[in-house]
């Protein structure tokens, strides 16, 4: 079993945070996220590769720094999926 885990536009498009799914050990990341935008239209692919503007975590480290969309997971795994994050502040303060 997978704990696939969602945060904030890809939490209301999936419509809560966490779900639960039945995969075979050794299924991609790649072929797990297939299967969500075919079921909640989530927008995680650019060109057949992943958005690179996207976190996408397996157990805490993200896949960009494990084999990418072909990063095999396995019974037990936990797949985090964070939109683009943006942002900082205008006013930012300097050290003294």
């Amino acid at each position: 079993m997978l704990e696939l885990r969602f945060f904030a536009n890809f939490r209301e498009a999936v419509g809560q945070k966490t779900l639960e799914r039945e995969y075979p050990d050794g299924t991609t990341v790649g072929e797990v996220l297939t299967d969500l935008v075919d079921e909640y239209d989530l927008d995680v692919f650019e060109d057949g590769d992943l958005r690179p503007q996207l976190s996408i975590m397996k157990n805490g480290k993200d896949v960009v720094h494990l084999d990418g969309a072909d990063t095999r997971l396995d019974d037990g795994d936990t797949l985090s999926v964070f939109p683009p994050v943006a942002g900082g502040s205008t006013g930012a303060r300097t050290a003294r």
